[in-house]
This record gives C-alpha cells, structure tokens and sequence, in this order.
C-alpha cells in the first residue's frame, strides 16, 4: 500500500519511523530527484503532494512525497476531497505518499474515512505518564532490542528516570549499551544509577510528596518541572491519572476486595502485579482525603486552561493539597 498516515505526539519514535520509509522507499543514488518534502502551511499543499506522488520517479528506487504536519484529519474542504476521492485510489506503486499530523484523525470526517481505505494509519502516542507499568514494558522491549541486559531493579530504576521520553530512553540505553559491551554482563541498578542522567524529578514524584504532606519538596519540584520545559497541563494530566487510581485501589480494598486481579480491573491498571505497590502508597490515607484531592486538580486544570501563570499556581494548589495530608 503506498500510502502512509502516521500521527501521535510521540516525535521521536514518529520520525524514527519516517527515516525507516524514507531508506525503504528511496535508491540512495537517486534520493535527491524522487524524495520531496512539503509543509502542510504552503498554499496548496495536499494537491502540490498529489500531483508530485503522480509523479513517476527518475532513475532506480520509487518516489517518495512527504506532508508534513497537515491537518487534513482533522479539516479538510470539499474540494480538496474531491480531489482526494479522484487521487488515492490511481496513485502508482512506483510512489509513496506519507501525511504526518500530531493530532488524532476526526473518524467522523468523510476525509478520514477516505484514508482508513487507501492507506495505513500508524498512531505514535505518549504513553501517559502515570502508566508506568507500560513505560516499564516499553523500556524493558527497548532494551532488548538494544541488548542491553538489565536487573528487574535496574529496568524499573530506568523507567522512572526516562519517563515517556523515548528520545532520552534512546540516548541512556546507548550510553548503557557502551558499557554493556565492554563489561559483558548483566547491569546492575548501581550501575544504571552512575551512567543514566538523573531525571527523576517527574510528575509521579510530585504526588509522592504531596500525599506525604510534604509541601516544601512539592514547591522545589514544581519548579524543577517547569524549568525542563514540562507542559503545566501534562503535569496536572499526571497527578490526576495518579490520584484517581490511589482513589480507586482505596475504593475497593474499603468494600473487602482482596483480589490484586480485580482491583486493577476496576483502577484501570495494565499489570495486576503493580497493585501490590499501590496498596503500599496508599496504606496511610483514606478515600475522604483522596476525594477532596480530585475536585482541586480538577480547578487547577481549569485554571491553567483559562491561562493562568503556570509555576505560581501549581505552587499554590500543590500547598493545598499537602495541607489536605498533614
């Protein structure tokens, strides 16, 4: 099929996956006469890309056209439809058409269902950053795919440093892949702990010090968060997905409920081993204490979403949630 949507906010793994086509498609000889690359803010730029993937393409290899961060998923006027409906299904296998956007396709869109006929949709999403048994799963796959060995501590002390970004997780696990192979062994979460940046400072510890009612280290983290450039309103997207789950767990052990299998059913946790944990962090609250964290994220967001100034008043409902915890 020569025609290809990739989409998700995970940049890296996104343009990661573009150079893999581009080698695949393109006879390096002939790279400069059939690879174009068009940005979805030049005037026509969806019909400019039809008509160069209409193109045939010169020498040996196909030709491959690029839009790049086009919103056609999301709108896309009658006319350019129309010529969609006119183009893909006569687009010839000697060219591959590749549309790149950040944002998720309207499936409601006569534009996005034209697509999801003639081409293949890849989604590049972020895992969110309370799902760490998936960040684990994630960094564990990588890492073998690196051969790098790693203890069971030494992958979960990684995940936790890396967190979501996959362009980091490449960057460590290279590092760790230059000592692995001159050490040939088995690394240790020691080890991990001196070659892998220190980049714990992350959202999930955030929570950690408030339900600690640890208000000082929740100011000092609020702003380290906010000086590596982390998005208040991911931040805030964390500590709700984390309160909720806490809430649930607390929830359902409340009402008896023993089984590690069913509570994560219920709290929406992919690894039934990671509940065992969670019992752990949230032995020393009750579910009033969680209930009346929600509604204050809940303003935060809010807040943050009207533009209010980010690092004052994550400061200001994160004392207000240690209070809740004193």
């Amino acid at each position: 099929m020569p025609i290809y949507l990739y989409w998700g906010e995970d940049d890296f793994t996104l343009q990661n996956a573009v150079v893999k086509l581009r080698k695949s498609v393109l006879d390096r000889d002939w790279a400069s006469f059939n690879y174009d690359k068009i940005s979805a803010d030049q005037p026509d730029a969806i019909l400019q890309a039809l008509n160069q993937a209409m193109t045939p393409p010169f020498g040996m290899g196909q030709r491959l056209v690029w839009l790049v961060d086009t919103n056609i998923g999301q709108h896309c006027p009658e006319q350019v439809l129309a010529e969609l409906e006119r183009t893909l299904p006569f687009l010839p296998e000697t060219s591959v058409l590749l549309l790149t956007s950040r944002s998720k396709p309207d499936e409601r869109l006569k534009a996005t269902k034209l697509l999801k006929k003639y081409a293949q949709i890849c989604e590049f999403a972020l895992i969110p950053p309370w799902k760490t048994d998936q960040i684990i799963q994630r960094v564990q796959q990588a890492a073998q795919e690196a051969g790098v060995k790693l203890t069971s501590e030494a992958m979960q002390l990684l995940a936790q440093s890396v967190g979501n970004d996959t362009r980091l997780l490449k960057s460590e696990l290279d590092k760790l892949q230059l000592y692995s192979w001159s050490h040939r062994q088995t690394l240790e979460v020691e080890t991990v702990a001196k070659l892998v940046t220190a980049n714990t400072q992350n959202s999930l510890q955030l929570a950690g010090a408030i339900i600690q009612g640890d208000a000082a280290k929740a100011l000092v983290l609020v702003a380290d968060l906010i000086n590596r450039n982390e998005p208040a309103l991911r931040i805030v997207a964390t500590l709700i997905g984390q309160f909720r789950t806490w809430l649930w767990v607390k929830l359902m052990t409340q009402e008896g409920v023993r089984d590690e299998k069913e509570i994560a059913k219920a709290a929406e946790v992919a690894n039934p081993k990671r509940i065992y944990f969670l019992l752990q962090e949230t032995r020393s609250l009750d579910v009033e204490q969680l209930s009346e964290s929600l509604p204050i994220l809940l303003d935060l967001e809010v807040s943050l979403k009207q533009g209010a100034e980010p690092i004052a008043t994550l400061q200001t409902k994160a004392i207000e949630l240690c209070l809740l915890y004193k």
